[in-house]
């Protein structure tokens, strides 16, 4: 197995965590400027949770949904909120998310709004030196981030999957990454832009969860596997987790080049 925590983990032998930090700048093609508290300034979580609700969660290795349902029933404006959420993968990997019990269009840079305590299945295809294998990983939401107002879909969650995942999956590796908000009083001091991630390696007695949560706030649970779609239909409901709403983002195309 293998265990990654995202700042983003991952388990062999060793577990490796993947940081995958979420980034709240803004970002322009000259400069990087953070947003002062009079103009754009970041919407606080504790402007919703009192200190004594801190963020507790549980194990990496518990069924998916059980971490996400548990911080569905807690406080904050989490309830019918969709997290914008960005996938992104090898070059010529696609994703596609689920709708009426069968996968829609891949698209090799799928953004949608997700539901915080759902658990989503999604298709990867169009990976590097597998030709036409496909992948069925899941995504738990488990928590949302706090973006300037209006600019929600400028900051999704970054969901980066690497070859190294992809490939320990299909020879039948079970790859867990958390992704977590990264703390700024303790952040690694490392060049980074809203769409980087950090990897970091974690002995294998450890939780990926419980690290995370150490060094930020976990937000979301990436399950990558070997499990394919069955052959009936009647089972496919439970194969997607009943397929759960999700807001599509459609992404404005890149202006052409004077």
């Amino acid at each position: 197995m293998c265990l990654r925590i995202d700042i983003f983990s991952r388990r062999s032998g060793a577990i490796r965590i993947s940081i995958a930090a979420v980034f709240l700048c803004c970002v322009s093609p000259v400069c990087l400027c953070c947003l002062s508290p009079g103009v754009l300034a970041a919407a606080d979580p504790s402007d919703y949770l009192s200190p004594s609700s801190g963020h507790r969660l549980f194990s990496a290795d518990l069924p998916p949904g059980t971490v996400g349902a548990a911080r569905a029933l807690g406080r904050g404006p989490i309830a019918g909120y969709f997290q914008p959420v960005a996938f992104s993968g090898p070059s010529g990997t696609r994703f596609a998310l689920p709708q009426q019990g069968s996968f829609l269009t891949p698209e090799p840079s799928l953004m949608a709004g997700l539901a915080i305590g759902s658990v989503y299945r999604f298709q990867i295809t169009g990976i590097p030196n597998a030709e036409g294998a496909e992948l069925y990983p899941t995504v738990e939401i488990i928590d949302r981030t706090y973006p300037p107002p209006g600019l929600m879909t400028l900051y999704p969650i970054p969901l980066s999957l690497d070859n190294q995942d992809l490939q320990a999956a299909l020879a039948g590796q079970m790859v867990t990454r958390v992704v977590y908000l990264e703390d700024p009083q303790t952040a690694l001091p490392v060049p980074a832009t809203p769409t980087t991630t950090q990897t970091i390696d974690i002995a294998e007695n450890q939780d990926a969860l419980e690290v995370a949560d150490r060094l930020g706030r976990p937000v979301a649970i990436v399950r990558i596997g070997s499990l394919t779609p069955p052959d009936h239909p009647a089972l496919m409901a439970q194969f997607t987790f009943g397929s759960p709403s999700w807001a599509p983002i459609y992404q404005p195309e890149p202006a052409p080049t004077p």
